[in-house]
Parts: C-alpha cells; structure tokens; sequence
C-alpha cells in the first residue's frame, strides 16, 4: 500500500509549486532559460495562457529530449506505462485518462484494456479517441504514427537517475493540467527518499552488500541501474559489481552469489514457481549465508521496485528499515 503524502507536507508543497506557477505565468512572454541554457519551469514546461495551454514539455530521456506542445488540457489519455498511470494518478489526472495498457494494475480501478505497451497497436490505441498518450518507449514508429493522426505522445522512458525521475512526475504534472501536483509529488518523493536515506545513514548502514533477484535464474542489478541508484543511496552495495560480466543486468551462477555472501537478499520473482523467502535456504549452499541464517532474506512486489512512481517512498521506507536492522551486524 502506498504511504500517503502528510496533508500538511501536501498542502505545503502544492502551495509552494502553485506560487512558482503563478510566477512562471506572469512571465510566460519573458526569457524562459536560465544562464546555461536550461529551462526554469517545473519539468521543462512552458505554459501559455492563464489557464496553462498550449504548454510546452520535453519528451524523452533527460538529455535527449524534444519539445512537445500540447495545446489544450488533455481530457482523453491513454497511458502505455504502468508508471505513468500511478502518476497520472498520484498528480490527480485519474479522471481524465480514459484507458491503461494490460501492464497497468494501479491504484485499483484503473481503466485497464488489452493495449500493450511493449507491442503498441496503433489502431486499437485511435479506438480509444485520445487527446494525448503517456508511452514509455516509441516502439516500431508509435510517436509518428500517431503524430500522424494528430495525438500528441509523451515518451517518459525508464530513467536512468533518480533527478530524472523526479523530472518525470513534474513533466506529467504539466501535460495534464497539474503543475503545482506534479511538482509537489516529484519534490514529496524526492523528500521520502532522502529522509530514508538519512535514517540508514543515522544507522551506520555503509558498506553492506546485497542480491536482488529478479528471477529464479539469478539475473539482478548492478549500482549502475536506476534501482542500484536507489540501493547506494542507503549504503548498499550490489554483489555483482564486482563481477566481470560488464552488464548492468547480470546473470550471475549459484556459486558466486554463495561466495559473494550478500548482507540482504531481496526477492522480486516470489510468483515463480515456489520462490519465497521461506525455500531460499533449500538452495544449495543458501542455508550457510549470512542473509539466510540472519533473517535478512525479504519479499518485495516487483511493481514497487521495479516502476519509478509514487511507490519509490514506500520502496525507500523498506530499505531504510533494512539497512537499520543490519547496521548493528554492520559495525561488528
């Protein structure tokens, strides 16, 4: 379940992003770039008029990102991310998007369909009628075929840094209408992951290592991804960082996760076959592991840990309670 954002921190943090706005729109006919070059809206928005439209967002991965205009607030979304659709959400856009891809399963009740994300089907997506779709990625030509047929596409694909997901939650903030929601989510996440990370800090949690499964065959992260990313900042360090295999989505042998004797073992794969947290230490060699014998082997939904939305504090929470627990082993 969600930790719900504190009213208070809430109400703070709309209120300060609306006042932003409220600036940004005063000077909407004004210079809108800093002295580097960078843009000074939330998420790289350029609204127009008082009511915010036609406003123009950056689409694409930080760095590599183009303009897109979207010229008036979107009433018919079709999201293609399962992330997007927890933030469409989380911003308050839930009542204006009218169908999610078969991936999308939160929160409860969103309007799920058959469309699919990985295999993007032009024509069912039009049988929707949208006004703007959320994908993650411009599979076999999405962005121009649809562009074809007059439907703006915000392309949010998996971030490579936690700043970019933050600069997610702002962009789709802005599309839909919700621009002091969008920054008050990125700035309410950002806030949840550095008080965690302060807690494991506070613990002495530097230097322990860990193993997150992402299936029974052993492929995991290294601290280069976007979740290793998230696991350095409460001073965990990934096992297969020492590997050779130069991946940042390694297959690693039972052998050298033995050897490697991880501190916590985090299970992402529990829906395959009999995986658990109770059978791990029926695995050759698993029984004699630290994380094992310690009680330090945990379950966690893939969709938390594995989407970069709203559920990246509930996320943070977890391991900040970990790196608490194992900081005393830790400092032994």
């Amino acid at each position: 379940m969600t930790t719900p954002m504190p009213k208070t921190r809430l109400a703070r943090a709309t209120a300060a992003a609306a006042c932003a706005l409220a600036v940004l729109l005063t000077a909407a006919c004004g210079s809108d770039a800093t002295a580097d070059g960078a843009t000074d809206r939330p998420g790289g928005a350029h609204p127009g008029d008082a009511s915010g439209f036609p406003v123009t967002v950056a689409s694409g991965q930080l760095g590599a990102t183009t303009d897109l205009t979207i010229e008036q607030e979107p009433q018919r979304i079709v999201s293609l991310s399962p992330s997007a659709t927890e933030t469409l959400w989380a911003v308050g856009a839930g009542d204006q998007v009218t169908a999610v891809d078969d991936q999308s399963d939160y929160p409860r009740g969103v309007p799920t369909t058959k469309l699919s994300g990985f295999q993007p089907n032009v024509e069912a997506i039009l049988g929707y009628s949208p006004d703007l779709v959320v994908a993650a990625d411009d599979t076999d030509g999405l962005v121009s075929d649809l562009r074809k047929a007059g439907v703006p596409v915000l392309l949010l694909p998996a971030p490579k840094t936690l700043p970019e997901a933050w600069s997610q939650m702002e962009r789709l903030g802005a599309a839909t209408g919700h621009v002091a929601e969008g920054a008050a989510l990125a700035a309410h996440v950002k806030q949840s992951v550095d008080d965690a990370a302060a807690k494991a800090a506070r613990a002495g949690a530097r230097g322990l290592t860990y193993f997150h499964e992402l299936d029974p065959s052993l492929y995991t992260v290294t601290g280069k991804t976007f979740i290793g990313q998230l696991y350095r900042r409460f001073g965990f360090t990934s096992i297969a960082d020492a590997s050779a295999s130069g991946d940042d989505y390694p297959r690693l042998s039972p052998e050298y996760v033995v050897s490697a004797d991880p501190d916590l073992v985090v299970l992402t794969d529990t829906g395959y076959g009999d995986v658990s947290v109770r059978n791990v230490g029926d695995r050759p060699g698993w029984a004699d592991m630290s994380a094992v014998r310690g009680g330090h082997v945990i379950e966690v939904d893939p969709d938390i840990s594995s989407r970069w939305g709203p559920r990246l504090a509930d996320f943070a929470d977890l391991l900040a309670r970990q790196a608490q627990s194992l900081a005393p082993a830790a400092a032994r």
